[in-house]
């Protein structure tokens, strides 16, 4: 509705409307003059406010040019969200080990047990501000935001004196400076297993649509039981490929972060770049490169790390960790690097690790 609020106000030449604006019109306007919209009163208000303040940062994001313009949500989005928050020091949002009590929904039973702190009138150390429930493949999910006191995070630990350089990749997903391989997951049997089931539904979906095109039907909403429970479990295969990937991300932070170096050196890969070669683009973006640096910055700045990243044109794969020497000519298809200048022979990807390691210009992001 602000959306289209919106549109209507620019064809008629009319500047922007702000979320602030839009939900004093809503409320005051647009409801009173229509009572068969009186529902949205019975909605919890700030998760409508909240609705709207998201739609006004898209558009925001569309006007300084690093986005589309906002679309119409829809019954079927997969990214559909509610929010809810702790009104007034009143109220209060509680949580068990097996429920939580959400405002309008009341009690709500949680499948997985121990991830939210427990709190409740009697445990006040950690208060939950506010939270979002938000729907993937049919499923319904809780992130809460919490408060809790200075004495209960953790300690950071000492240091190790040495640094430790990351090599990312696709034959490997990471080779550190100190020898170890973190494997690419997708090579895995279980992976592997989910694409093949995948194709198979894909290719199932396509022909229901197909002959529904024949018959010259379009299915209503209601009569497509058989094509929505096919959607629904292309959806599963892809959020569980897409939950393996991302668990296995997040080993490896937790990995490299445990070994408790002095620094870690990254380097800035063009993803955007790298994914214009066809041949490439789907193992690249199969990678998470982008979720890897987001939570190993994150992870550094927890435990106290510095973490560097060299620049994106920093030859460390055509170096030479023994002599420093440039090979110009060093193709993809190198897998092992020979130096012509001294004879020194090492893995490509543990070479450029150790020069990452060796690296003395770059940014600090942590």
């Amino acid at each position: 509705m602000y959306i289209s609020h919106n549109k209507e106000v620019y064809k008629e030449g009319g500047s922007f409307v702000t979320a602030n604006d839009f939900s004093k019109w809503l409320n005051n306007s647009f409801i009173p003059k229509n009572p068969e919209y009186s529902w949205i009163k019975d909605v919890y208000a700030k998760s409508t406010k909240q609705a709207i303040i998201n739609t006004e940062k898209a558009f925001k994001y569309f006007f300084k040019g690093l986005g589309g313009f906002p679309k119409f949500s829809k019954k079927k989005d997969q990214t559909a969200k509610m929010y809810f928050v702790k009104n007034d020091k009143k109220q209060f949002i509680s949580c068990e080990r097996h429920r939580i009590n959400i405002p309008t929904l009341g009690w709500v039973r949680l499948k997985e047990k121990g991830y939210i702190p427990i709190h409740n009138k009697n445990r006040t150390e950690v208060i939950i501000k506010s939270g979002t429930i938000s729907r993937k493949a049919d499923r319904y999910y809780v992130s809460v935001l919490v408060e809790q006191n200075a004495s209960t995070v953790k300690e950071k630990e000492e240091m190790n004196a040495t640094g430790l350089g990351i090599d990312l990749g696709i034959k490997d997903f990471a080779i550190r400076s100190d020898g170890e391989i973190h494997k690419n997951i997708n090579k895995t049997e279980k992976i592997k297993k989910l694409e093949k089931k995948l194709k198979r539904e894909q290719r199932s979906l396509s022909r229901k649509y197909e002959n529904s095109k024949k018959r010259g039907e379009k299915p209503a909403a209601g009569k497509r039981a058989n094509i929505d429970k096919n959607i629904l479990r292309v959806q599963k295969l892809h959020t569980r490929s897409a939950d393996i990937r991302l668990e296995f991300v997040r080993s490896v932070v937790s990995d490299v972060v445990k070994t408790k170096p002095q620094y870690i050196t990254i380097e800035d890969l063009n993803v955007k770049g790298m994914m214009k070669n066809k041949h490439l683009s789907k193992a690249i973006a199969e990678q998470c490169f982008y979720k890897f640096q987001n939570w190993l910055e994150a992870k550094c700045k927890e435990y106290g790390i510095e973490l560097r990243q060299v620049d994106r044109f920093y030859p460390s794969s055509k170096l030479c960790s023994s002599c420093g020497q440039k090979k110009v000519d060093l193709k993809l298809s190198d897998r092992v690097y020979h130096c012509n200048n001294c004879g020194h022979e090492m893995d490509r990807d543990l070479n450029a690790s150790i020069n990452l390691l060796r690296a003395t210009e770059y940014a600090i992001l942590t």
